[in-house]
């Protein structure tokens, strides 16, 4: 192993003489290179080989190389690249062969192999990564696509592009990216032929020696692969994805229209075909508009017009398909069109009343979904519609009447609105949800009730909440709890409460911290109630907090009345106690406090 660590050294040399001959590196620098190339080589030539060592000695080199191309520009030298950046290149080529021939199924590998190859533009190599990659990974249709797009748009080759694409199929036949990307790839290549022809009869040169067929300068290419994709891949969302890439070339529209014939025929149950169809309008109306300066009147009127044409299309929709998902694209526009600025109060009055309208019907229909109903309510009160938006919620709780969002929703318009059935209106909450989720109710409630009712109602009222959660739930509870006492009650009440409340677990890290944090608020800090806390706390989260242990050997350090002897036993608890890699934390973190580093 030796012997061939000092051959790959002494092949070095040829490379760093010229780097110091050519005054790119010191000979102190040479020397430097030489000892850290040798520390990597023997780490990369052990038996137990380790992906980082792979990986460091890479990262070397290419710094190594980024050094020599920054000395380079500050000096002005160009010369000497075969000899100095051609070897290191080779070396780097040579690593990252031997890294993914070991670890063959670490795709990030892979991926640095090929970015490392297109920032040093070595298209040769990176053909070759490209080839071996893929033979090993054939089931990922991104490094099929990457490949093919790499042969397209650097290397120019349409045809090898195609090969990659074909390959790709037979080992994807339905994967709808692959095909939107071959489809793209056939009219970019329809594109640049086109040009190119242009370009030729432009300079009236003679066409005689270049094939340019006009079947493949009129897309025909990428109509056959969208054919094939059709009989394989059915889905709206595939068409409209096509579609979408297709009125990127001036030149498909005859393709466009029959991907469109396509989606109306075979898709019309499919909301996503309606919503398409709608939106389209305001795209053939500003296609429509003749050329010129208007008046900013009649830009309003014009896209009045567009939207009366897109709601049209979208009331047909719904009576064709009467459901939820429908319902929720012609809301969604409605909400778009609403939410887009403009300086028409008139236009924007209009966008309104449509959108409310619409939330309607969708109510009316018991097909508006439960999520959108909150942006009802949002709209209602914006528009100062308060005793509609109060309807709603009560209709939307009728019908969601599991839901506690819905229930939160319903509750908070109340509050807003300062109305006086707020109490009523949960106890009817809790009622519904039993005790399983309510925790969103509950600290609604007493949230509410701190800044309404009196002190003695919001106690009560978290006593009855601790009774009503679920353990895990109640736990927030408790943290809420404890703080609010402490705000109203004083340092005597908030003892009392803790004391109470650790009677039944369980609890939170939080809360403990919190006692903590009061006790040393107060002007008489007593070091033995802390202890007493952080006792507490490490019975419940000894074994899987550092910093617990820690703050409280800091306790006793800093605090007056702490006893620094005590610190030995707490350390020794702790490695007791902590488990797994918990203890090497600990042991790191409290090594950094002795040095005074923490």
């Amino acid at each position: 192993m030796a012997e061939r660590i000092e051959q790959r050294l002494e092949d070095r040399l040829p490379e760093l003489e010229q780097l110091e001959r050519v005054g790119l590196l010191s000979r102190a620098e040479m020397r430097a290179v030489l000892r850290k190339a040798s520390a990597l080589e023997y780490k990369i030539q052990r038996r137990a080989l380790r992906k980082e060592d792979f990986i460091n000695y890479i990262q070397y080199e290419i710094n190594l190389l980024e050094l020599i191309k920054k000395r380079r520009e500050r000096i002005g030298y160009s010369f000497k690249k075969d000899e100095i950046e051609h070897s290191i290149l080779h070396r780097v080529h040579s690593l990252f062969n031997r890294a993914t021939g070991k670890w063959k199924d670490d795709v990030q590998l892979w991926l640095s192999h090929v970015a490392f190859c297109k920032q040093w533009n070595a298209k040769h190599q990176l053909s070759k990564v490209f080839s071996t990659m893929l033979a090993i990974h054939p089931n990922k249709p991104a490094l099929w696509i990457m490949a093919a797009k790499w042969e397209m748009e650097t290397r120019l080759s349409s045809e090898s592009a195609r090969h990659l694409f074909l390959r790709a199929l037979r080992f994807h036949p339905e994967c709808p990216k692959l095909y939107q990307e071959y489809f793209r790839m056939e009219l970019m290549n329809a594109e640049k032929q086109r040009k190119e022809k242009k370009e030729f009869e432009k300079a009236k040169m003679d066409l005689g020696e270049f094939n340019y067929s006009e079947e493949i300068l009129n897309g025909e290419m990428a109509r056959i692969v969208y054919r094939d994709a059709t009989q394989k891949i059915k889905g709206v969302e595939f068409q409209l994805a096509v579609l979408s890439i297709a009125k990127l070339f001036d030149f498909t529209q005859d393709l466009q229209k029959e991907i469109l014939e396509n989606l109306q025929s075979n898709y019309t149950e499919d909301p996503l075909t309606w919503d398409y169809m709608a939106r389209r309008e305001l795209e053939l109306g500003g296609a429509q508009q003749p050329p010129g300066q208007s008046t900013k009147q009649q830009k309003v009127s014009e896209m009045a017009q567009r939207e009366e044409r897109c709601w049209a299309v979208f009331d047909e929709a719904v009576g064709a398909v009467p459901t939820e998902d429908m319902w929720k694209c012609y809301i969604t526009f409605c909400l778009e069109r609403y939410n887009r600025k403009t300086n028409s109060k008139e236009l924007k009055q209009k966008r309104l009343e449509r959108t409310l309208s619409v939330f309607n019907k969708a109510h009316e229909c018991n097909l508006l979904p439960e999520a959108l109903y909150k942006q009802w309510l949002q709209l209602l009160l914006e528009s100062s519609l308060s005793e509609k938006a109060l309807e709603v919620a009560e209709a939307a709780t009728r019908r969601f009447s599991g839901s506690v969002e819905t229930w939160q929703m319903r509750l908070q318009v109340l509050i807003q609105l300062q109305r006086e059935d707020v109490t009523q209106c949960f106890e009817e909450a809790v009622k519904h949800m039993k005790s399983k989720g309510t925790l969103p109710l509950w600290t609604l409630w007493v949230e509410w009730s701190e800044g309404t009712n009196s002190t003695e109602d919001t106690d009560a009222l978290y006593q009855r909440s601790l009774r009503a959660t679920t353990p895990a739930e109640s736990v927030t509870m408790k943290e809420m709890y404890l703080d609010w006492t402490y705000r109203h009650g004083g340092y005597k009440k908030v003892k009392r409460l803790f004391t109470s409340l650790c009677e039944n677990r369980p609890f939170s890290l939080d809360f403990f911290r919190k006692m903590i944090q009061i006790e040393k608020e107060q002007e008489s800090c007593k070091m033995l109630h802390l202890r007493e806390y952080y006792e507490r706390a490490l019975r419940e989260f000894g074994s899987t907090d550092t910093d617990l242990w820690l703050d409280y050997i800091k306790e006793e350090l800093n605090h007056p009345q702490g006893k620094p002897e005590n610190c030995g036993s707490i350390h020794w608890r702790a490695m007791k106690m902590l488990q797994g890699d918990l203890v090497e934390d600990f042991i790191s973190k409290y090594t950094l406090l002795q040095t005074g580093h923490l």
